[in-house]
């Protein structure tokens, strides 16, 4: 039994295939962002043994037997191939007082890692200091979906320092409402 609603109906058109491709992708882009999500960076080595990372709101837990995080890179990224490619990555779940990370982090060029505290971690990873949550992952499967590739990682390693997580919703930064 559904409890009857006391919101008033809904005003938004329904977007449908007599729309634009560029109307459409900008209405589900608006329409996805309804969804609140944490904020990640993720890192990993590229085939040089440089350190790369990037933004990441993608990220979610698949499994606990096996342990098991999936998260998704665009195939237009410039990290695209040191992350299809590497054999280990670390996601990091950031704080909320970690906005200028992901900001960081989501740009382009820049020299990202001159500018957080990091160290590396097992097998060379960058570790971003301070963050709430930490997953150490080898790369299990690349998997397509459209103009992305889902990267399934098997968690090797976890910690959880906790805070207050970095939320992202309708295209902002936002703070969680009090308890």
């Amino acid at each position: 039994m559904t409890a009857p609603s006391n919101s008033a109906p809904s005003s938004v058109s329904p977007v449908s295939s007599q729309d634009s491709q560029a109307e459409r992708a900008r209405a589900l882009r608006d329409t996805l962002g309804q969804f609140a999500t944490g904020v990640t960076v993720v890192t990993t080595l590229d085939a040089a043994g440089q350190p790369v990372g990037m933004t990441v709101n993608s990220f979610n837990s698949v499994s606990l037997d096996p342990a098991l995080i999936l998260w998704s890179i665009d195939r237009g990224s410039l990290s695209y191939s040191a992350f299809t490619e590497c054999e280990r990555f670390v996601v990091h779940v950031l704080k909320g007082d970690q906005q200028h990370v992901s900001n960081l982090f989501a740009g382009r060029g820049a020299d990202k890692f001159g500018q957080v505290k990091w160290h590396r971690g097992a097998e060379g990873i960058p570790q971003l200091d301070d963050c709430a949550a930490l997953f150490h992952c080898r790369r299990a499967q690349n998997i397509a979906g459209g103009d992305h590739t889902i990267l399934l990682g098997e968690v090797l390693e976890f910690s959880a320092a906790g805070g207050e997580p970095l939320v992202f919703h309708r295209g902002r930064y936002r703070a969680l409402a009090g308890e």
